[in-house]
């Protein structure tokens, strides 16, 4: 396996005991069902905060993230595969990011949004 921390993920996480979370698809909306941002960092950033808040709202962290699936639209990894890498750093500082899967789709629920991320975390 190639080592991936130097693109924001790692190939593998392990756990032990604790209380699984799974989040449903967060995408880019705020809390009044507004989309934020007209990119795909923009909107990145903040799915990334809604996952951040529902975790929060369970006594848990960005720490605790075990995996990611990024839903992105259209995605083109030769122009795009560096913005997301950087915001996964943005986020996931350090040497223990969460697993991540990238999916290039055609669409998703609002014709507005470039991406979801769903998520997967445990809480000691």
């Amino acid at each position: 396996m190639f080592p991936s921390i130097k693109f924001g993920f790692s190939q593998i996480v392990t756990t032990q005991g604790g209380r699984t979370v799974y989040l449903s698809g967060q995408a880019p909306f705020n809390a009044e069902e507004k989309v934020v941002g007209t990119n795909r960092r923009e909107q990145m950033q903040q799915c990334l905060k809604n996952v951040k808040t529902a975790l929060e709202a369970v006594g848990g962290s960005l720490k605790d993230v075990v995996a990611l699936r990024i839903y992105l639209v259209n995605y083109n990894p030769d122009t795009e595969g560096n913005t997301i890498t950087e915001v996964l750093k943005e986020f996931f500082p350090g040497d223990h990011p969460p697993t991540t899967t990238w999916i290039g789709i055609s669409t998703l629920a609002v014709k507005d949004f470039l991406i979801e991320i769903e998520a997967t975390a445990v809480l000691e």
